[in-house]
């Protein structure tokens, strides 16, 4: 390294060590106390909230109207289903919103409806049903071609909805309580014949918001938007036990023009997982997502990844653009995976501004992660992972700064690193491993390995797009609601 680029590894890492100590001190009360969602007043009985959404309704109901009881006990399966059927005639006229009061509402699966909105006040919990009859099997997504843990169906996901237009779960930071002990427990003890369900699952959509939420111990992925565009997912948390499997926070899955911003999420695996299918039937269906901006994330992942591209990503994942990130005690900071079979693409992936505290990886990318829905994969299906950008990212107590493992015949391509700088931990690990890649790097501390040649000082910096993504440009509205119920 120059004495020129060993200067400007300094200062950058001195730049960023006020902001950093003062990020990591503010993890608590974030998570605590996340964005609120809405502002309420109460006089008498009435109380009268107001809070931004995309789409505000003419027409508001309380889950007590359809015979809701918040008792944590009484099974509200069909209160909440007969709400939202006698919301979705408000389609065309103003639309529809459901407020779920204070209480602890007992519920089995169900569906949303369009031009609607679910409303939780700051005091309501919905519970998900233990029961697994409550959880009926539905067919396998078409892009991974059998159940994701196991072939056959798949258990339904508790808030669900398909073909939909302008979709809102929101509310005053309000609670979804998944009860996933019983399904982990199961999936432990190979007790299971389904893949478990998501909290949140949209598919074929349009326009969905969901913001200001809490979500809780989910059997499996907490939020599944799938073959879906024009998705805003904003100040929610997301909270699991960090030894338990599969409890991804947001996976954007075949999606396009997606916006994930100021969310708080503690995960037993990935933070945020993009995908598009998995190997021939994540081809066959060829929807790749796209046109992503996540921003403002704070994350602790111990055993997976803050930022996860793949590995189902046999549709496609390009132009996504990360920025302004916390990583506390994760495993790695940014992810590829992807393996033989995948096909299909990674590319134009722009991250800048992490800030990581105790990491194993901050770099990880590999192209042998295997794991095939059946035997049918087609081993000439090569993946291509080009024009991957990181800049501006400080890290401490960190094991392996690097370890980027491409495919023999098909290296990982388009590689920049600039501007990091990355405290190590004492490891008798090199702070780098790098095969079959091909990139750049300029600024970077401890100096990266031979394939990633300090040659990026020369034009600059990695690039990272100065143009706005249309979904960063979609307006929030000031909505209302008064009710007796709540």
């Amino acid at each position: 390294m120059t004495h020129r680029a060993a200067s400007t590894t300094m200062e950058f890492q001195e730049n960023h060590r006020s902001s950093q100590i003062l990020e990591i001190s503010l993890l608590i009360v974030l998570g605590l106390w996340s964005l609120r969602g809405a502002e309420c007043h109460q006089v008498g009985i009435l109380e009268s909230c107001t809070y931004r959404s995309t789409n505000c309704r003419a027409h508001t109901v309380s889950l007590k109207d359809f015979g809701g009881v918040g008792d944590g006990v009484t099974l509200n399966t069909k209160a909440f289903q007969m709400a939202i059927d006698h919301l979705s005639q408000f389609g065309s006229n103003g639309g529809g919103q459901l407020v779920v009061p204070a209480g602890k509402w007992l519920t089995g699966c169900f569906n949303l409806t369009s031009h609607f909105t679910l409303y939780l006040h700051r005091d309501a919990v919905i519970l998900a049903s233990q029961d697994m009859n409550e959880w009926p099997i539905i067919a396998p997504l078409p892009s991974y071609g059998r159940g994701r843990d196991l072939p056959g169906g798949r258990h339904s996901n508790l808030i669900m909805g398909s073909n939909l237009t302008d979709v809102v779960i929101t509310g005053d930071n309000g609670t979804i309580d998944g009860q996933g002990k019983i399904w982990w427990d199961k999936f432990e003890a190979k007790e299971l014949n389904y893949t478990r369900g998501f909290l949140i699952e949209i598919m074929y959509s349009d326009q969905i918001l969901i913001s200001n939420i809490k979500l809780v111990n989910s059997p499996y992925w907490n939020v599944h938007p799938v073959y879906s565009s024009n998705v805003i997912v904003k100040g929610i948390t997301i909270l699991a036990p960090v030894d338990v499997p599969n409890t991804d926070g947001i996976n954007p899955d075949s999606c396009t023009n997606v916006r994930i911003e100021d969310c708080y999420i503690v995960s037993g695996d990935d933070c945020i997982a993009i995908k598009s299918g998995w190997d021939q039937y994540g081809i066959a269906v060829g929807m790749p997502t796209q046109h992503v901006i996540i921003r403002r994330l704070t994350c602790i992942s111990p055993h997976s990844a803050v930022i996860a591209l793949g590995s189902e990503m046999s549709g496609g994942i390009q132009d996504v653009r990360v920025e302004d990130i916390t990583a506390i005690n994760s495993e790695s900071g940014v992810r590829i995976k992807t393996a033989i079979g995948r096909g299909a693409f990674v590319k134009d992936i722009y991250v800048k501004g992490f800030t990581m505290h105790t990491m194993k990886y901050v770099f990880w990318m590999t192209g042998a992660y295997g794991s095939h829905p059946d035997e049918h994969w087609d081993p000439k299906a090569i993946p291509v992972i080009d024009k991957i950008s990181y800049s501006n990212m400080v890290a401490e107590n960190v094991t392996m700064a690097g370890k980027l493992e491409g495919l023999h015949n098909s290296p990982f391509t388009g590689i920049c690193i600039s501007n990091v700088a990355i405290g190590m931990a004492e490891s008798k690990k090199p702070a780098w491993n790098c095969t079959d890649i091909q990139g750049v790097s300029s600024s970077v501390s401890p100096q990266p390995c031979v394939l990633l040649s300090e040659q990026r000082s020369r034009s600059g910096p990695c690039p990272y797009p100065s143009d706005k993504l249309p979904i960063e440009n979609v307006e929030f509205k000031e909505c209302s609601l008064q009710t007796t119920h709540i």
